[in-house]
């Protein structure tokens, strides 16, 4: 039977490429043998059902433990009714553990008897008693629950935890996207425990790692193995490099490439594949970043992630609000210090997101920078931007919700129009380096572009941006650029009166276009 790269649900061996389930977990084995109760979180598309799965067939398997893989997201629906939760969850308790597990270690029955609000501490009592061996219980999707359902349900664990070994659980994983301070405990979500309790008998809050260089290699390899379709070391390296080692799109990529573009398995996957199919999942958007960009309008991400596309410092942000987009994967701490956005194509769709609303906005732009022969011709690039900002550009800054990036926001959407299918539009951008910088790549053409923001009290960083601009030119391998500096003081020029453009050349004989705007 073929197998293929997996980006929906937990893989199969059978049907799926996949890495030993388990390598990436922490050291659980211990915390079950010392009867501890834990917390897992990861991002989706990660691996925790998978892996967690496996070790509950692994620990049945060794013929010492009940082990069983169960999920509450059928009790999301029932949030503020946790006496249907607790029936809807315990009845899929018992559908998992059929098919999981022999009949002798089955729940047993009537095991759902007792009092609303104790449905799911009697049953797991009950199990607990009546199985031959210990019992232990990873709960999957358990921040899916909200509200009384979720306090409910912590709180029944909670209370049954003295009981352990012979009459509750040995052990229990609560396995979901965020650790227990972050579950949901209010109407529509707005508040979180902000404490361990009613979960406070967890003794570890783990994170299930990111796939090595070395894991996406070996992952990639049981393509080569099956079909004798290559992928070249580089071509490697380019997806680590892009993905940082994120499962889901480490399988992304390869799915894309050879199931779509290189359907040809004697043709050898190269960096070109992996960086064309990365287009793609940016275009996009698949499901799994998706559901990341929905996160960015919380205003506890928008309050980091705004200073981030901005390359300013950081405010005065909580503790967990910063631990919270790490647990998301939206960001990771660099080697180095500081909070970075966690992989390149992240870095590219963060943006590629927040200007969708404004690139609706955008009036008909009749691309007047191209050639008769179809190349870009920067200098009529640049007398249609001004002209664009000139009509447009003030009363867009209103269509994004990150006003203090709205000018950087603006100009993306009116470049991802000038790239339209044709060309690609890169970012980067750091805390505290106080800029953004695109690169637009169109044919043969490479435009370096730096913005930088004017704010008040601020002096004017046109030396700086020059400096920082020839720097960046330098490393793209080309001796001309743009520097479009925004006034965003409150005592600024008219647009009509600071709209200009000038040409300076750097220190190294690089030509820059300088746009006040």
């Amino acid at each position: 039977m073929p197998r293929w790269f997996n980006t929906a649900g937990p893989c199969k061996a059978d049907i799926h490429y996949m890495l030993p389930p388990t390598v990436r977990l922490p050291n659980l084995q211990r915390l079950i043998v010392q009867q501890s109760y834990f917390v897992i979180h990861a991002p989706r598309q990660t691996g925790k059902t998978t892996a967690m799965l496996a070790l509950a067939q692994q620990l049945t398997e060794s013929g010492s433990y009940t082990a069983v893989m169960v999920s509450a997201e059928v009790g999301a629906p029932f949030s503020n009714e946790p006496e249907t939760a607790e029936l809807a969850i315990l009845d899929a308790w018992r559908a998992s553990s059929q098919l999981d597990l022999p009949d002798d270690l089955h729940p047993p029955d009537n095991w759902d008897n007792a009092q609303p609000g104790r449905r799911i501490q009697a049953a797991l009592q009950a199990w607990a008693q009546a199985s031959p061996r210990p019992l232990v219980l990873f709960i999957d999707e358990i921040d899916s629950l909200q509200d009384e359902a979720l306090i409910s349900a912590l709180r029944q664990l909670r209370d049954g935890y003295r009981s352990r070994p012979q009459h509750f659980p040995i052990s229990v994983g609560l396995i979901g996207l965020r650790d227990v301070r972050d579950y949901k405990v209010a109407s529509g979500g707005s508040n979180r425990l902000n404490t361990a309790s009613p979960f406070n008998i967890k003794v570890r809050s783990l994170t299930l790692r990111d796939f090595t260089a070395t894991e996406v290699g070996e992952l990639y390899q049981q393509h080569t193995d099956d079909t004798g379709q290559v992928f070249t070391q580089s071509a490697i390296e380019a997806a680590f490099h892009l993905t940082q080692g994120q499962p889901w799109l480490v399988n992304a990529l390869a799915k894309e490439i050879v199931e779509e573009m290189v359907t040809d398995t004697s043709v050898a996957i190269t960096p070109e594949h992996i960086h064309a199919a990365s287009e793609v999942l940016i275009r996009r958007q698949d499901t799994h970043l998706d559901s990341l960009a929905e996160k960015l309008r919380e205003p506890r991400i928008k309050a980091i992630i705004e200073p981030i596309l901005a390359g300013q410092a950081l405010g005065d942000t909580p503790s967990d609000d910063r631990q919270y987009l790490l647990d998301l994967g939206l960001l990771r701490r660099d080697p180095a210090g500081g909070l970075i956005i966690a992989n390149p194509i992240y870095r590219q769709v963060i943006p590629h997101v927040l200007v969708q609303g404004t690139q609706d906005s955008l009036p008909h732009i009749t691309p007047s920078w191209l050639t008769p022969s179809g190349q870009l011709n920067t200098d009529d690039l640049l007398q249609a931007f001004l002209a664009f900002w000139r009509q447009h550009g003030e009363p867009l800054l209103g269509s994004t919700a990150y006003h203090e990036i709205a000018p950087h926001l603006v100009l993306m959407a009116f470049l991802h129009r000038v790239v339209n299918g044709g060309g690609t539009l890169e970012r980067e951008y750091a805390i505290g380096r106080d800029r953004m910088d695109l690169c637009l790549k169109y044919g043969n053409v490479t435009l370096g572009i730096e913005l930088k923001a004017w704010r008040d009290k601020k002096g004017d960083p046109l030396e700086s941006g020059i400096k920082q601009l020839d720097s960046y030119l330098a490393r793209l391998g080309v001796n001309f650029g743009w520097l479009v500096i925004f006034d965003v003081r409150s005592k600024a020029l008219p647009m009509e009166e600071r709209l200009s453009s000038q040409v300076v050349t750097t220190e190294t004989g690089r030509s820059v276009t300088v746009v006040r705007a």
